[in-house]
């Protein structure tokens, strides 16, 4: 137990013959039991119990209150008592709470620590504050749903955790499209912040997901796409975008001449340019699924006009990919599937580059339901359709998805030689 404090000779406590008194170490459990009760604001009154004690705390307890040892049992001992000791002996002439604080320092009341922590965590979110617009609602669900606070014990972590997480989600989604490595030592000064398993790692994917609407999912792949989403990628050889008929390199106009589908790499798509092109008043149909672009190139080969794949969520060369083509004058066309997965996926690439819908309205929805017998039923949370809200209801009224394979013979009749291209009529 410490020493009693030097502030004892200003309450009138005798300090050398407190710490011979109470300040045994087989009295710190009573100590103990003391301070807590100060520290709830109860009063040092009644009885405190401690089952099973050793020998030395049986034995400085019947020291404390001079009576003749006794053995077996628990150990009573009457706060009250152990004050009216105190205050006669004139050990501490004003009882046994003054003891207490010059044995172990001013208790603080919880009420009171728990304010100054409430201010303290409070405190500690002011950085959520800075986020754009996009974020609040992220801001919302992170300030309320304890993922901060179990990331970081205390408010100081917190406040540090929030402001580098802040700092980097400010300045995505990155363009160009970097890795993950070179983005934190940019952005935090630390080449390993956002590595795998670390607290920032997770605040800032959450962050991300927001940015970026991209869908739940779990493991090593999902997080890699969920990054890469955001610009932020593992490398610039793992993000590709599958494509037909576009030119721009030998090897794009060798394949585009075959009609044969093409990869591109997200290195290929920054270190050079123009990488891939097409004419500034040319249409590229873009697709959700590899099965649509495949059978293009096997019923139409060279005469099928461009097209781009984005096999699922739309990766960094995806998206980089588009950017360009949209720059350079190109229009692009979407359509995928007929389900909340797809319209994620489709407003996503809405957030990134301008599309009109193909064949992808509440109109085309309804006559391709009629036509699929036995469609398989909507799973996952609804989504929004802002390119035509009308989908968004006409997907919850049937409740049914329709995927690109089943409206395949559409799709292809739209590519066709002399096709008039299919666009909203309003």
């Amino acid at each position: 137990m410490p020493a009693p404090s030097s502030t004892g000779a200003q309450t009138g406590i005798d300090a050398g013959r407190l710490g011979r008194l109470l300040g045994d170490p087989g009295l710190v459990w009573l100590v103990d039991r003391a301070r807590r009760r100060m520290a709830r604001g109860r009063p040092l009154t009644g009885s405190v119990t401690l089952s099973d004690p050793d020998e030395s705390q049986r034995r400085a307890v019947d020291r404390l209150l001079g009576r003749a040892p006794r053995s077996g049992g628990s150990l009573n001992v009457r706060l009250d008592t152990v004050d009216t000791i105190l205050r006669r002996s004139g050990v501490s002439p004003d009882g046994l709470a003054a003891a207490v604080v010059a044995l172990t320092g001013p208790v603080a009341l919880h009420a009171e620590t728990s304010g100054k922590e409430a201010r303290a965590w409070e405190n500690a979110y002011a950085p959520l504050g800075l986020l754009d617009a996009e974020l609040a609602h992220w801001a919302e669900r992170i300030y309320g749903n304890g993922l901060v606070r179990r990331l970081a014990r205390t408010p100081e972590a917190a406040a540090l955790l929030l402001e580098a997480a802040v700092r980097a989600l400010r300045t995505l989604p990155a363009s160009p499209p970097t890795s993950r490595a070179t983005f934190a030592a940019r952005t935090l000064s630390d080449a390993h912040a956002l590595d795998e398993g670390t607290p920032l790692a997770t605040l800032v994917l959450s962050g991300v997901r927001a940015l970026t609407g991209f869908p739940d999912g779990s493991g090593a792949q999902w997080r890699r796409e969920a990054w890469a989403s955001a610009g932020l990628l593992k490398d610039d050889l793992s993000s590709t975008v599958l494509t037909l008929n576009l030119r721009g390199t030998p090897s794009l106009d060798w394949m585009a001449a075959a009609g044969e589908p093409a990869v591109l790499t997200l290195r290929s798509l920054t270190r050079r340019a123009p990488v891939a092109a097409v004419a500034t008043t040319e249409t590229v149909h873009v697709c959700e699924n590899p099965a649509v672009l495949s059978a293009a190139a096997d019923t139409l080969g060279p005469a099928c006009p461009p097209m781009v794949c984005l096999q699922g969520q739309p990766s960094a060369a995806a998206l980089t990919l588009l950017r360009g083509l949209s720059t350079g004058g190109a229009g692009l066309l979407y359509h995928g599937d007929f389900d909340w997965g797809g319209a994620r996926i489709a407003a996503a690439l809405a957030r990134s580059v301008p599309w009109r819908p193909w064949r992808y309205t509440a109109a085309h929805y309804r006559a391709a339901v009629t036509t699929v017998p036995e469609a398989p039923a909507l799973t996952g949370p609804p989504a929004a359709t802002p390119w035509d809200p009308a989908l968004a209801v006409a997907l919850a009224e049937h409740g049914v998805r329709v995927e690109e394979e089943a409206v395949l013979d559409d799709l292809l009749a739209d590519l066709g030689p002399g096709a008039v291209e299919c666009v909203p009529s309003w």
